[in-house]
């Protein structure tokens, strides 16, 4: 195959599926972590209780996210990738501008209202990246596959930065909450100018099912593949539901006055957003999508545990080690580009859209297990405890599933 010359590159790096699919990324973690960042502020406005409340009602917003992630799979694997893109954002859009409203609600069974609009944003959030994803990968060459899924990561993650700054510049959590939404609804507008992608268009009249969410559980190759591709995702998640969104409980701890869940967050995507970037070229470099994630892999672990018994005794080190943990955890993009890889065009958006989403709904089981052990343990050694079954999973999965740098996207299974 003929080698693309320089321009050719920069064509399909910057080409219109992968800037929406960038832009739509950016809204949807700016929409998803900003209950994360506006917990502690929000319900203490509205006489809620930060901890069991906000867990609470995080636990909704995750259980949205598994949920969502199933049907939006099977909907752009059955009626096409933009039909995820379209729906997807209305429908978070849409409930965040409802929660900017919050505060005019009836104050009885608040909590419950307060839950069942990020139940819903959960849902819609659920189908973005995904979508996205398996758009990017199915429109640019194989050769550019990891380049350009990096740079909608990359850049996408930095919503979570504009997220914290939102909060802090806007006047009000509620605020945030609506300036997300508008921004969603507004680039559903700019979505118009996307075309589908051509290898989902050769099979749309072929007679082979599509979408078959049970098909990942009736063949054992196939189940397996699924199921690595799942563990390979976890740590990133842990990392951030466990020692960013719940950065408070480690204060008192490590002798710091206060820790901000808000910054920490902030911090730890600045690290993912540059970490996501740098992946893509590692990837490319190492031409390897496992060994890429592997290395990534260990540079967190060593982070997480310096973190934990190292001497981070003020606020300033634990928001380093935040940035730390988000570079290493930045090979996101990759695990969902090695998910969308390992499967056939029928099941691609499937796979593609269920695996980040059985990660993040996997957050209220590690948050659970974590607030267990808190009864037998420190906060830190139950941190670790979770931590260390996390990575566990995550290297023995990295390292044994199969390599998919050079295949050719064009198959069913």
């Amino acid at each position: 195959m003929q080698e693309l010359s320089m321009s050719s590159k920069l064509k399909y790096i910057f080409s219109i599926p992968v800037i929406i699919s960038a832009l739509g990324y950016f809204v949807d973690i700016y929409d998803l972590l900003l209950f994360g960042i506006v917990r502690i502020p929000s319900l203490k406005a509205l006489g809620l209780n930060p901890d069991a409340d906000g867990t609470f009602i995080l636990n909704c917003q995750m259980i949205g996210l598994l949920i969502g992630g199933v049907f939006w799979g099977i909907f752009g694997d059955k009626k096409g990738r933009l039909s995820v893109l379209f729906g997807s954002i209305l429908v978070y859009s849409l409930a965040n501008i409802a929660c900017g409203f919050l505060p005019y609600f009836p104050k009885e069974h608040l909590v419950y209202q307060y839950a069942a609009l990020r139940f819903i944003a959960g849902i819609g959030l659920a189908g973005e990246l995904g979508a996205g994803i398996t758009l990017v990968s199915e429109s640019l060459p194989k050769s550019l596959r990891a380049i350009g899924t990096s740079v909608v990561a990359g850049f996408g993650l930095m919503g979570a930065v504009v997220a914290q700054l939102t909060v802090e510049l806007a006047g009000g959590w509620n605020i945030s909450y609506i300036i997300g939404g508008v921004m969603g609804i507004l680039l559903l507008l700019l979505r118009i100018s996307v075309s589908e992608s051509g290898i989902y268009k050769n099979i749309v009249h072929k007679n082979v099912s599509k979408g078959n969410f049970l098909s990942f559980f009736t063949n054992k190759d196939r189940l397996i593949r699924y199921l690595k591709c799942i563990a390979v995702g976890l740590p990133t998640w842990y990392c951030i539901g466990i020692l960013a969104v719940l950065a408070n409980q480690f204060a008192s701890e490590f002798g710091i006055k206060d820790l901000n869940p808000g910054k920490a967050i902030m911090w730890a995507y600045i690290g993912i957003s540059v970490g996501d970037l740098m992946s893509g070229f590692i990837s490319h470099a190492l031409k390897s999508r496992k060994m890429a994630i592997f290395y990534m892999l260990i540079f967190t672990l060593v982070g997480v545990a310096i973190m934990l018994f190292g001497n981070t005794d003020t606020e300033t080190k634990y928001y380093l080690f935040c940035v730390w943990l988000g570079f290493g955890t930045g090979y996101w993009a990759m695990f969902v580009t090695l998910a969308a890889e390992q499967f056939g065009t029928n099941i691609r958006n499937t796979a593609t859209t269920t695996v980040p989403n059985m990660v993040r709904g996997l957050v209220p089981v590690m948050i659970l297990a974590f607030d267990s052990l808190k009864g037998s343990f420190s906060v830190v050694e139950s941190a670790a405890i979770v931590g260390i079954v996390v990575f566990g999973l995550a290297f023995y999965s990295a390292l044994t599933i199969s390599e998919t740098h050079d295949r050719d996207l064009e198959f069913t299974e």
